[in-house]
């Protein structure tokens, strides 16, 4: 299983040179129109993330975006997390407005505690969640519908909802510090929402 700790700081340098690195690519294609985003959403849950989209055909875009959280909460709880999710879009009108829809893969790593989730989705308990550490890694595919709301020359908004098929495996420790596992190697078959973006756009 990855150590969190270790690992955590190297991802998130990876994820961010990356995404500058695609930016950069994109800026030299002047005969690709092309967008960077921020999801709000996860801005206000505090999750640091970026997303670059860019055109291959006058209906097709494809986005790459990606998320990380690298935070303790004061009171103990967790919800480090970092993932890419790569999609392809198809747009009914023309690119960057308006109605599209999607598929897209999503992969990452976890590590979370004390979360105030409890109840049963599906065949799938969330309670323990608010009393052990789970970490793991996940790995899936899903479908989108998304909507593109002009608000100026350069400056759109974004919404989108998709869902979709996740496989991960995890291992549980006791508690948020201490390293007792009680667990290992767990794997879980999740279908529901897959993602969810109210995102500002900026369109080069």
């Amino acid at each position: 299983m990855l150590d969190w700790e270790i690992y955590r700081m190297d991802i998130g340098k990876k994820l961010i040179i990356a995404l500058l690195a695609s930016m950069a690519i994109l800026s030299s294609a002047r005969a690709q129109s092309f967008a960077v985003k921020t999801n709000l959403l996860s801005d206000v849950m505090t999750t640091a993330n970026l997303g670059v989209e860019f055109g291959i055909a006058p209906r097709w875009t494809v986005d790459f975006s990606g998320s990380y959280n690298p935070w303790t909460l004061r009171d103990g709880r967790l919800f480090r997390q970092a993932m890419v999710q790569p999609e392809l879009r198809y747009w009914f009108c023309d690119r960057f407005s308006g109605h599209f829809v999607a598929m897209h893969a999503l992969g990452g790593i976890y590590n979370m505690a004390k979360l105030p989730y409890g109840g049963k989705y599906l065949w799938l308990d969330y309670s323990p969640l608010q009393q052990y550490r789970f970490q793991g890694w996940g790995a899936g595919a899903g479908l989108a519908y998304g909507y593109n709301f002009i608000l100026g020359r350069h400056w759109n908004l974004e919404l989108e909802l998709g869902a979709g098929y996740v496989y991960s495996r995890y291992d549980q420790f006791l508690c948020t510090t201490c390293g007792l596992k009680l667990a290992e190697n767990v794997p879980v078959h999740y279908v529901g929402p897959t993602k969810a973006a109210i995102s500002l756009v900026y369109i080069f």
